[in-house]
């Protein structure tokens, strides 16, 4: 059965849909057979991320509503044949329950090993509903003050949950003004949230290749932390101090 984990933030733009769409790229590049399914209905561009909007010809909202069946819907990535996307419907979102979009994980679960969610930004009814989907949870923020105020309120929301676990990706992290002190550390961020960090993913890396990462160094830990868990965990802490 595939984990199922919600990738989330509390405002848009600190780039919770590419940390999403970037962690299913480097989990199926070692094997692992993934789905990156969208329910982030305002936005909807996880598609587009991964460049595969030109290839769907079903979405979620297809599927409830029986237009196709829940496999039909998925869009299997060209260069990475164990990636797979679940487009969502920007139109139709008022019409989407969470039992609704339970039911099609379910469904696609034991196909899979690991089903990704991203969600919408903010703690709204969309949010909620992705979360209510999911098993795990990964909250991106930024190291900026008002990322991390609406990041700590998420935060709070995420633990009534019970999830299995909650993590956090700092991203577009600055390392000359992490240097210098200009900035709060990846610890001091991950004390202010009291969330164990699982990427720090500075903003100078390259890391999109045709619209998703190839290279970057820090999606690929991330992924090996969902692999590996506590093992990748410490090596990620021995490279931070140093």
């Amino acid at each position: 059965m595939a984990r199922k984990i919600v990738v989330t933030s509390g405002k848009g733009g600190v780039g919770k849909t590419t940390v999403c769409c970037n962690l299913g790229v480097h989990l199926a590049r070692k094997g692992y057979r993934v789905v990156v399914c969208d329910l982030d209905f305002g936005l909807n561009n996880a598609d587009v991320v991964l460049g595969v909007e030109q290839l769907a010809v079903y979405d979620i909202v297809d599927v409830i509503e029986g237009r196709c069946r829940a496999r039909q819907a998925l869009v299997r990535h060209p260069r990475y044949p164990t990636l797979s996307s679940l487009a969502s419907n920007k139109i139709s979102d008022r019409y989407v329950s969470p039992q609704a979009i339970r039911l099609i994980l379910e469904t696609l679960s034991p196909r899979f090993d690991y089903i990704l969610i991203d969600s919408p930004a903010g703690i709204d009814e969309g949010f909620h509903r992705a979360a209510s989907c999911a098993e795990e949870a990964l909250l991106v923020t930024t190291p900026h003050i008002s990322a991390m105020r609406d990041a700590d309120r998420v935060s709070g929301i995420l633990a009534s949950y019970h999830f299995r676990e909650i993590g956090l990706v700092v991203n577009l992290v600055r390392r000359d003004m992490a240097r210098k002190g200009e900035i709060l550390s990846a610890e001091e961020i991950s004390a202010a949230l009291r969330l164990p960090v699982r990427a720090v993913v500075p903003e100078e890396d390259a890391f999109f290749l045709d619209n998703i990462s190839e290279r970057s160094r820090a999606f690929r830990r991330l992924a090996d932390y969902y692999i590996e868990g506590d093992a990748e965990e410490k090596r990620l802490f021995g490279r931070w101090k140093r």
